[in-house]
């Protein structure tokens, strides 16, 4: 209990201080020159992804679910009659390639392994799905950079 409040109190420090959850520049780096870690990047980017998603017209179901065999999923959203498992790809910076690239073959797997699971857990598969993958670029100073790729793999 006590975790989770500081973890809530510590992101709610982030968006006001950093605005990249709104609609502000994002400030990724503070006045004494501290960065951001990359898990809390990582949690901003899905932030970031998740309004995008909804503001785009998507329902979410569910964040961060996590298969009982391991297998992983961002955000779990319906876009219309289609289910989207989305992982989300953050980074501060464009030199490393695009975000998308990240997403090798071992990550496609466990993306798979926990959409088998979210539909077992459905009772059924006689509806469309897909899988996306939500590109964030976050760079100091300037609003936040959101790409959306259906069917990306």
């Amino acid at each position: 209990m006590v975790r989770s409040l500081i973890k809530f109190i510590r992101l709610r420090f982030i968006r006001l201080r950093f605005g990249c959850i709104s609609r502000r520049p994002c400030r990724i780096v503070d006045a004494s020159g501290v960065k951001l870690s990359p898990q809390e990047i990582g949690e901003i980017g899905e932030r970031i992804a998740a309004n995008h998603l909804v503001l785009n017209g998507r329902k979410l179901l569910y964040k961060n679910y996590r298969g009982p065999r391991g297998g992983e999923i961002d955000i779990v959203a319906r876009d219309g009659e289609t289910l989207s498992f989305v992982e989300v790809k953050t980074r501060t910076r464009k030199g490393y390639g695009r975000p998308l690239d990240a997403v090798d073959r071992h990550k496609q797997q466990l993306i798979e392994r926990g959409a088998n699971s979210w539909l077992k857990l459905l009772g059924r598969r006689d509806f469309v799905w897909r899988f996306d993958v939500v590109e964030v670029i976050l760079s100091d100073g300037e609003l936040a950079e959101v790409n959306v790729v259906n069917n990306a793999f």
